[in-house]
């Protein structure tokens, strides 16, 4: 089957992208893994002996960072609804963060914690209509945001991807409501031409819910 012109251009783009060589020197699973390198040697995000929470974390390249991050001591579970192959110091747990199951399981994965950083680089699956692929994002962001109300220390930190478009106002007046601090980070690995951006939001607000600590 003869390919589109776009899956040509991806294809070249992708051969042709030193991220792509880079992960595959040095053993990430995805070029994403330089994106949280890169912000976490600007803001200092980990520490040996935090507890990391990555949703949507396959194929894995964040939670491959946050392992080596925060050891000695520290917890990392990733949750996606996607397999992912094993990773060394990393709990994995299959499903949905939002199912009663799923979050028996990441509070035992946890030891009764609560995280120090939540990660999420949830994209949604695309349509290719604007609107539609926007709008889910938003909700994905928004669920991480939940998320956070209920397991995150109240002095910890979320690092979410949004994309710029009609929802982006939403989501933003959305994390600043429940953090104190909030910061867009795109890194460099983080390609130009991308709507994707990230926020960097820190420290949750009495508005957020019940106290964390």
């Amino acid at each position: 089957m003869a390919r589109s012109g776009s899956s040509k251009r991806w294809l070249r783009r992708h051969v042709g992208d030193p991220y792509v060589h880079k992960a595959r020197e040095q053993g990430y699973r995805s070029r994403a893994a330089f994106k949280l390198l890169e912000i976490d040697r600007k803001d200092r995000l980990f520490k040996p002996g935090m507890t990391v929470v990555d949703l949507g974390a396959a194929p894995g390249g964040w939670s491959q960072v946050a392992s080596q991050k925060v050891q000695p001591g520290g917890t990392v579970v990733a949750v996606d609804l996607l397999e992912i192959v094993p990773i060394a110091g990393v709990t994995i747990l299959r499903g949905d963060c939002r199912q009663p199951q799923v979050r028996s399981a990441l509070a035992e994965a946890m030891h009764g914690r609560k995280a120090d950083v939540v990660l999420s680089d949830l994209s949604p699956n695309i349509s290719g209509i604007a609107t539609t692929d926007q709008a889910r994002a938003a909700e994905l962001i928004l669920m991480a945001i939940e998320f956070c109300r209920k397991h995150l220390k109240s002095d910890g930190a979320l690092l979410a991807k949004a994309f710029h478009g009609a929802s982006f106002g939403e989501v933003v007046a959305e994390i600043k409501r429940t953090f104190r601090d909030v910061e867009v980070r795109k890194p460099p690995a983080s390609r130009g031409e991308s709507r994707e951006t990230y926020l960097l939001a820190r420290g949750l607000t009495r508005a957020a819910g019940p106290s964390n600590r």
